[in-house]
């Protein structure tokens, strides 16, 4: 199939599945935005800077707040978690036992309800259902001079919209360091298989009911 006809087809099914679910979750939603209103104060969703979309534009992405306000600059800038970043950027940008996340959060995230909200970012064109992880910038970066090897991936992954599950979350998600990761997520990009996306959304309920591999 060629990239034109399959990303006329991809965005179709997108736009489709999107409404579908949104209608579908939106109890869910509502009960998930309500509980991280009365657990924690702060924003119902996660207050994080721009993510990298598809041809390396910035783009913001919508989700459940499922840490304590501000987590993400805190991380950064807080000399007592300076100890906990350098693990974070050690682990490929993951946290197995992180203490920023609240009690909400650790049940949102395992069984992967903080990314409903993503689909808001599906209808706006700015991701797919199915594709590689939406990165941010500096991470990127520090992984990339962390795995000289990985440029090359790097820029496949590029060439598709990322998207709320993938090959990697479907194959042990968080367990996947960043080099075998975003090798996976070049793999996605180069096949442009409608065939992969079914195969990935089959399997994507049963490990968001599961929750194996969240952080």
């Amino acid at each position: 199939m060629k990239a034109k006809m399959f990303f006329f087809i991809k965005r179709s099914i997108d736009v489709v599945l999107a409404v579908i679910l949104i209608i579908f979750f939106s109890p869910i939603a509502i009960i998930t935005a309500i509980a991280i209103r009365l657990e924690t104060p702060g924003p119902i969703f996660a207050d994080t800077p721009p993510r990298v979309g598809r041809d390396g534009k910035p783009f913001r992405l919508y989700k459940f707040r499922s840490m304590i306000a501000n987590a993400h600059n805190l991380l950064r800038t807080d000399p007592k978690l300076a100890k906990l970043f350098e693990e974070y950027k050690k682990n490929s940008y993951k946290l197995v036992n992180d203490p920023r996340v609240t009690g909400v959060g650790k049940f949102i995230r395992k069984h992967s309800i903080d990314e409903l909200p993503q689909l808001v970012n599906v209808l706006k064109g700015e991701m797919s259902i199915v594709g590689p992880r939406p990165y941010y910038p500096d991470e990127l970066e520090e992984q990339q001079k962390k795995y000289p090897n990985t440029k090359k991936y790097v820029k496949e992954v590029m060439d598709v919209k990322p998207g709320i599950t993938g090959l990697w979350q479907t194959s042990g998600r968080s367990e996947i360091n960043f080099d075998k990761r975003i090798k996976m997520d070049a793999q996605y990009a180069r096949k442009k298989s409608l065939m992969l996306d079914l195969m990935i959304m089959i399997k994507s309920p049963i490990v968001m009911i599961t929750g194996k591999g969240a952080a």
